[in-house]
């Protein structure tokens, strides 16, 4: 089928719908939802046998929806409406929810269902449960649709349902006096992504994100109790939780590390260090056997200069142990995104902090790439961009989640050049006629597709906890089978290619095409960044997604006749 995408942002479900389409051979094309005008005027030149929405925040204009099928994807079961389904879900404690695929009607979210899915919630954030299980209950049920529609089947009629209208502010503000843990987690996990749950301190309106559970601490209810690295320590009633990031208005209206934000407030706090065991902070590390598993679940996949630094400080310690076989295992949301662009646009220099942030990376990536005496996993749970795709080529294999989307490019954040060594780490893989396959594709690609280029080394089970044991045991394997025989294999290939041209060599290079990045004349990163940090509204769709913009000028197909 020819199918065009509608979204107000090519989300990341919007991005696994993408590649999913096309991974099943329909043609696919996408439009952002700029205007009702911008939108008649994509169904006209593309010509779709559909239109399919998986993140939209207004109505498909009339004149569409009455001269297309359009599919909207709605995380909600049958006969929930409105826009604010998984916030509510959350707060009403839901045990099941879904997804339905409705096809669009003048009544919102009140058309025929084509197709649904369910899941069991669980105690997660907001955007976790979006990325991960309304994600694949989207694809599965959007399928499902897709045939119904083709061989023209009608949807089912809702059932009688509710509207649910947007959560106000007041009905996820904390009291910190009487709400327990449970329910300021449940509050915070309910907006986690956006907008974000309001309150004051110190006179200072904030919002909060990425808050975790504290084991230990306790307190007065609402007393800050320490700090440990870019976290603060809250108390709730029966215990206390940590607080990652915080928004506040003004000149920086964007999420930034809780500390950063009430850096008065924190400076007067105990400082706890991160311990690797107990997981107090983004870092954790287990063994299992010779099996070692380094878990950095930094929010929303972005690795600030401290984070690298903490991660590389991390990485020393681990290996030092006993571990035949060291996984890099990333969060269940995201590997890593690279750079953490949010931090940058926050510093008082933007292209130095950009400068610390790549150096930083790079010392990452040189540290695990020159560990000789470890076997090296990198096991992508979650999806990866960027400076964290070449992150992970760094280890000795590379494996990823079925369903893992990775968007292995720089071009869309102002062409920037990249370094993380991808210079020498990608050619080994995919070879130089791969390069510009792989560089100069700026569309998202599931795991898959990439283990099929030779960027990544096999796709594992689809479901995380599959996922999970499929490593485990692939990587007991690799300690026990030859593995002294591929330890001397490694350390002598790896002797042989600094010979040939030195790391140093390679990261050089790449720094000074970054160095152009951050401080030419060309202000196209800066540019790129300022926008998507700051949410910038979309004044047009990218021509590399808009494939119908190239058609302007031909002749129109000749239409299949209506199923």
């Amino acid at each position: 089928m020819r199918l065009l995408l509608l979204c107000h942002a090519f989300n990341s479900l919007s991005q696994r719908i993408h590649a999913e389409l096309i991974a099943a051979g329909h043609e696919v094309s996408v439009e952002l939802d700029i205007s009702d005008e911008v939108t008649a005027d994509a169904v006209r030149l593309f010509e779709p046998d559909a239109v399919v929405a998986p993140f939209l925040k207004r109505k498909i204009p009339d004149a569409v929806w009455q001269a297309v099928p359009c599919l909207i994807i709605h995380p909600g079961p049958p006969g929930d409406r409105g826009a604010n389904a998984l916030d509510w879900a959350i707060l009403d404690q839901e045990p099941e929810w879904g997804v339905s695929v409705i096809q669009a009607t003048g009544e919102l979210d009140g058309g025929p269902v084509l197709a649904s899915r369910t899941f069991a919630m669980r105690a997660a954030r907001k955007s976790s449960l979006y990325r991960l299980d309304v994600t694949e209950a989207a694809v599965a049920a959007l399928f499902e649709a897709l045939d119904k529609l083709g061989r023209g089947e009608p949807g089912d009629s809702p059932p009688p349902g509710r509207w649910r209208d947007p959560v106000k502010p007041d009905q996820r503000r904390i009291d910190w006096s009487h709400d327990d843990t449970e329910t300021v987690l449940r509050k915070i996990y309910s907006a986690d992504g956006a907008p974000g749950v309001i309150d004051e301190v110190e006179g200072q309106v904030v919002r909060y994100f990425n808050a975790r559970r504290e084991p230990e601490l306790e307190g007065k209810p609402g007393q800050w109790l320490a700090r440990c690295d870019q976290a603060l320590c809250r108390a709730t009633r029966d215990g206390a939780i940590w607080l990652g990031h915080l928004s506040t208005p003004g000149e920086k209206p964007f999420k930034r590390p809780a500390a950063r934000v009430l850096a008065d407030l924190a400076a007067g706090l105990p400082s706890l260090e991160p311990d690797l065991a107990t997981g107090r902070g983004p870092i954790r590390y287990r063994e299992t056997g010779p099996v070692g598993v380094l878990e950095f679940d930094f929010y929303n996949g972005a690795m600030s200069t401290l984070d690298c630094q903490a991660l590389l400080a991390a990485w020393r310690e681990v290996r030092r142990g006993s571990a035949r076989v060291i996984v890099l295992a990333g969060g269940s949301d995201f590997w890593s995104n690279g750079m953490d662009l949010n931090a940058i646009e926050a510093a008082e220099s933007a292209a130095d902090e950009s400068w610390a942030n790549i150096n930083a990376m790079d010392d990452l990536a040189e540290a695990i790439l020159t560990t000789t005496d470890k076997l090296t996993i990198s096991a992508l749970r979650g999806n990866a961009a960027a400076g964290g795709v070449f992150l992970a080529l760094a280890a000795d294999r590379v494996w990823a989640r079925s369903g893992v989307v990775l968007n292995p490019h720089y071009k869309n954040m102002g062409n920037l050049y990249g370094s993380e060594l991808w210079t020498y780490l990608l050619p080994r893989r995919v070879g130089t006629d791969g390069i510009d396959q792989v560089m100069g594709h700026r569309l998202p690609m599931l795991a898959g597709q990439a283990a099929e280029l030779g960027l990544i080394d096999q796709a594992g089970p689809g479901d995380p906890e599959d996922f999970d044991q499929y490593v485990l045991e692939q990587a007991t394997e690799l300690a026990s089978e030859n593995w002294q025989q591929a330890i001397e294999a490694k350390q002598a290939q790896r002797d042989r290619d600094e010979a040939e041209k030195p790391l140093a060599e390679y990261r050089a290079e790449e720094l000074e095409r970054m160095r152009l990045n951050f401080y030419g004349f060309d202000p196209s990163y800066h540019v790129a960044r300022y926008r998507l940090v700051r949410r910038t509204p979309h004044a047009w769709t990218p021509l590399y997604l808009a494939r119908h913009r190239h058609r302007v000028g031909k002749p129109a197909r000749r239409r299949r006749p209506a199923p």
